[in-house]
C-alpha cells in the first residue's frame, strides 16, 4: 500500500492524493491550482498522473482547489464513481459550469489578443461545459457516518469537517485482517464554534492521518472580534459617503458576510444601506445553502431559523442578475456594500468595480480571504500603487483593509485538537499549507506534544510513501 502526494504538497491549492493497494488506485480530491491566471493555467493544463489508472475518486468538499479539475478527468476518459456528500454534489453543478464558462470566455479573449499581438499565446479552455456535465453524472452521494465501499479495496466513512456546507473528513479502512490500514484525511478542516454550520466531527480511530495545515502557525481571533471589525469598517465608510467593495469567494465566504451583515443590522451596529451581491454564482450557492437547514448550527437556528428568518436575506439586499445591472452599480451615488467575485481579484465582476472605485478615497476595499502570491488582490493588499487593471495603470486612493477572522480553516490549536480527538494516530502527513505554516505546525507538535510520539512528515510534490 502506498500514497503519492500530487498536489497541495508544499502549497495550499490543487489538492490531489492517490492511495494505491493491490493494483487499485483511489484519488482523494482533484483540485485546481489557484493564483495568478498564467501560472495557474500552466499548472492545471496537465494532470500529474495517468487518468486511466484511477479506479475511484473520493471528494471531501466542493471548493475548486479540491474539485476544479474533476472535469479534466472526465475529458481524459475517466468514467468511474466520484464519491461525495449530497450537498457537495449540489454545489459542484454551478461551480463547475461557471468555471467552464469563464474558461471559454478567457480563451476567446486571449485568442483575439493573439491575433492582434503575435507575442501573446492563445489559451485553450481546460475543459468545456460538456466535460463538466459528464463529470457531474459520475457523482455518487453518501450520508455522513455511513460506511460505503470504494474500488473494492476500501471501506470509507464521511464525518463533518465543519469547513463549508457538505464538507467532510474522510476515514478509509484499506486491506484485510492483519494487513488492514486505517487512514484519516481532514480535507479542509473548519474551526470550532464557527458560524452557520456544525462543528467538525473527528474520524474514527486511524493509524495514519493526512491533515491540512493552512494555518498551522496561526491562532485565529475570536469571531466576535471579526464582526466588530466589519461593523467599524462599514460604519466609517458610510460616514465618508463611500462604498465598501468586498472581493469574495462565491462559496461560503459570501454567505458568511451576509450572515454577519444581517446580525449587525439587527443589533443596530451598522447604518442601513444597500448591499449588492454582484455574483450570480454566489446567488446560486446561497439558494443551495438555504435548502440545507439541517446542516446549520444551533446559533443560526436561534437567531434566524426558529424565527422564520432567512440568515442570508434582509431588507436592502439586492442580487444583481446580469452584467447590465452590475454596470449600473458604478453610477450608484449612495453609500453601499458591493460583494463580488473573484476572491483574489483575478477575474469576475470585482475587477470592474475595482477599476471604477479604487481611486476614490471615500471608498474601502475590504479583503476577507486568502490572496495568493502574484494575484491582483495580493498586490493591492501589499500596497502596490498604482496597480494594473484591464491593462491600465490605476492609482490606489481607496482605504485598504483585511479581516483575517473569516478563515474557514482551523488554526494551529484546532488542528492539534482534531488530531488528539482521533485515537491511534502514529504517522501524520501535513498537506495544504505553505512551507512556513506546515513547518510551524510540525515544530509545535514536536515541542508541545512530544508525548504523543507522532511521526510528522511534510511531503514534497510527487513524493510517494509506502504505508
Amino acid at each position: 500500500m502506498n500514497i503519492t502526494f500530487h498536489g497541495a504538497a508544499g502549497g495550499v491549492t490543487g489538492s490531489k492524493h492517490i492511495i494505491e493497494h493491490e493494483g487499485k488506485k483511489i484519488l482523494l480530491e482533484c483540485g485546481m491550482h489557484q493564483g495568478h491566471w498564467r501560472e495557474s493555467y500552466e499548472q492545471n493544463k496537465e494532470l500529474p498522473f495517468d487518468v486511466s489508472t484511477i479506479d475511484a475518486v473520493v471528494l471531501s468538499h466542493a471548493h475548486i482547489d479540491h474539485s476544479g479539475l474533476l472535469p479534466v478527468l472526465a475529458k481524459q476518459g475517466y468514467r468511474g464513481p466520484i464519491h461525495t456528500t449530497q450537498a457537495t454534489a449540489e454545489l459542484l453543478r454551478p461551480l463547475l459550469m461557471d468555471a467552464a464558462h469563464i474558461q471559454a470566455e478567457d480563451a476567446a479573449f486571449w485568442k483575439a489578443r493573439a491575433l492582434e499581438d503575435p507575442t501573446i499565446t492563445a489559451l485553450d479552455p481546460l475543459y468545456s461545459a460538456e466535460d463538466a456535465e459528464t463529470c457531474l453524472s459520475l457523482m455518487v452521494t453518501h450520508p455522513r457516518q455511513e460506511e460505503f465501499t470504494v474500488a473494492d479495496i476500501a471501506q470509507v466513512t464521511f464525518t463533518n469537517a465543519g469547513h463549508i456546507l457538505g464538507s467532510s473528513q474522510v476515514h478509509l479502512k484499506i486491506g484485510k485482517d492483519q494487513e488492514q490500514r486505517s487512514i484519516g484525511f481532514t480535507g479542509d478542516l473548519g474551526p470550532s464554534n464557527r458560524k452557520i454550520i456544525h462543528d467538525p466531527v473527528p474520524v474514527p480511530p486511524c493509524t495514519i492521518m493526512i491533515s491540512e495545515s493552512t494555518y498551522g502557525g496561526r491562532i485565529h481571533k475570536p469571531q466576535s472580534t471579526t464582526r466588530d471589525e466589519l461593523a467599524k469598517i462599514v460604519s466609517d465608510t458610510y460616514s465618508r459617503k463611500g462604498k465598501v467593495i468586498i472581493p469574495s469567494f462565491a462559496l461560503e465566504r459570501t454567505q458568511e458576510i451576509l450572515y454577519d451583515l444581517h446580525r449587525l443590522y439587527n443589533l443596530g451596529k451598522i447604518p442601513r444601506m444597500a448591499v449588492f451581491v454582484d455574483s450570480p454564482l454566489a446567488t446560486n450557492f446561497t439558494e443551495i445553502f438555504s435548502e440545507h437547514l439541517d446542516d446549520f448550527d444551533e446559533e443560526t437556528h436561534e437567531f434566524f431559523i426558529d424565527k422564520n428568518k432567512n440568515p442570508f436575506a434582509f431588507k436592502g439586499l439586492v442580487h444583481t442578475a446580469d452584467t447590465r445591472e452590475s454596470k449600473k452599480l458604478n453610477r450608484y451615488d449612495k453609500p453601499c456594500i458591493i460583494i463580488a467575485g473573484s476572491g483574489m481579484c483575478e477575474a469576475g465582476r470585482v475587477k470592474h468595480h475595482l477599476a471604477h472605485h479604487i481611486s476614490d478615497k471615500r471608498n474601502t476595499i475590504l479583503f476577507v480571504g486568502y490572496q495568493a502570491e502574484h494575484t491582483l488582490g495580493r498586490k493591492i493588499l501589499e500596497g502596490e500603487n498604482p496597480v494594473r487593471i484591464f491593462g491600465r495603470s490605476v492609482t490606489v486612493r481607496a482605504n485598504i483593509f483585511k479581516i483575517s477572522g473569516y478563515s474557514a480553516h482551523a488554526d494551529q490549536k484546532q488542528l492539534v485538537e482534531n488530531l488528539e480527538k482521533t485515537p491511534g494516530i502514529e504517522k501524520i502527513f501535513l498537506v495544504h499549507g505553505d512551507g512556513s505554516q506546515a513547518t510551524d505546525l510540525k515544530e509545535h507538535i514536536a515541542k508541545e506534544h512530544a508525548s504523543k510520539k507522532w511521526e510528522v512528515i511534510i511531503p514534497e510534490p510527487q513524493q510517494k510513501f509506502e504505508l
